[in-house]
């Protein structure tokens, strides 16, 4: 049975990720903390997030994944961005598809419409709890950063969306127990964004440039790229490897 999420509603904060980590330890699993405002939100590699106030989802949600060694901890992201990806499915125009860009970021096709950050708390071997941070762009018209790709459900639609029916949708989905490794994985797979076997470009820190496709995402979230023949393949971790649009 899907818990009923406590949400706590916030006008203005730093970081939902940082305030809901201030009160995990006493919080129960789902406990969701969403502000209309935040001074300081956080995204993967320490980027910042843009968000008009009241027009899109930011929001953080604790999940107490029991039993999941801290080895599976790819399994919480798989399943984050899958709830998200179905969801906005149900409210794009149809032939349209929200697609997860390893790792989980959401795209539909090369914009942005989605960050996700994962924050793990380990005890010994195990996840304590983890805390998923989500910014959804929903009803934002323009996006003044610097930010290369970013894109609105509004963008995409030409209308207004209620914000609060995106959210229970995220977050019934979030609260399900998680499917077997396999089904999961699988499903993960069928929703990669560049996993239509083509090949496209990517860059490393150093600055080499070349073609490959997606091979595989590992259980521990590692990816492999296979370039052109006669390359071999090359596996990577997060940050060690970017896709060039």
């Amino acid at each position: 049975m899907t818990p009923h999420p406590h949400i706590i509603r916030l006008d203005n904060v730093d970081s939902t990720n940082t305030y809901l980590s201030g009160i995990a330890s006493n919080s129960p699993h789902g406990t969701c903390v969403l502000a209309d405002r935040q001074s300081a939100g956080r995204g993967q590699r320490g980027n910042t997030w843009e968000s008009e106030p009241g027009k899109n989802l930011t929001f953080s949600v604790l999940l107490r994944p029991d039993g999941l060694h801290a080895s599976q901890q790819f399994r919480i992201s798989q399943a984050v961005s899958l709830a998200i990806t179905d969801t906005l499915d149900g409210f794009l125009p149809e032939g349209i598809e929200a697609k997860v860009k390893w790792p989980n970021d959401i795209y539909v096709g090369n914009r942005k419409i989605c960050g996700i950050l994962i924050e793990n708390t380990l005890c010994g071997a195990a996840i304590q709890h983890s805390i998923a941070g989500i910014g959804l762009n929903i009803n934002q018209r323009d996006f003044l950063s610097d930010a290369p790709n970013p894109v609105s459900l509004y963008q995409l639609t030409g209308k207004d969306t209620c914000i609060n029916d995106i959210l229970e949708g995220i977050l019934s989905r979030i609260l399900q127990p998680f499917t077997d490794h396999d089904t999961l994985h699988h499903r993960y797979m069928s929703s990669l964004w560049r996993g239509d076997g083509q090949y496209y470009p990517y860059s490393t820190p150093d600055g080499n440039i070349f073609q490959a496709r997606i091979t595989s995402v590992a259980p521990t979230g590692h990816i492999t790229l296979s370039p052109r023949p006669p390359a071999r393949p090359l596996t990577f971790a997060f940050k060690e490897v970017s896709a060039i649009l």
